[in-house]
């Protein structure tokens, strides 16, 4: 299942099969990976496993989260809305939340 990574003021990101929580030490060194989900003081890495022979990037890496705005998880979708220092992203894995039920003022005449 893919991953997906949405910065929400411009919707640039990036999606693919790896997602990464990275976590940094005190000099901004890199420290250690810290599983695929979102995690407060973790930078997350969204992309492609290998290079991509007709994309400009391979994956987006955000600042480190600061802060969980609010989290999602059921069978059809795990879904992290949070904030870096610069920005606010989605990230989510499975259907977007609300795709079943954007239409759902529709009705079938």
């Amino acid at each position: 299942m893919p991953y997906n990574l949405r910065r929400t003021t411009d919707r640039a990101g990036d999606s693919g099969m790896e997602s990464v929580a990275i976590e940094w030490n005190e000099d901004g060194t890199f420290k250690k990976f810290s599983g695929d989900t979102p995690l407060i003081g973790c930078s997350m890495r969204v992309g492609c496993l290998g290079a991509r022979s007709s994309s400009a990037q391979d994956y987006w890496i955000t600042t480190p989260i600061t802060e969980i705005l609010e989290e999602i998880k059921n069978e059809s979708v795990h879904y992290i809305r949070f904030k870096t220092k610069n920005s606010e992203y989605e990230w989510w894995a499975g259907e977007y939340p609300g795709v079943r039920n954007q239409h759902s003022h529709l009705r079938k005449i």
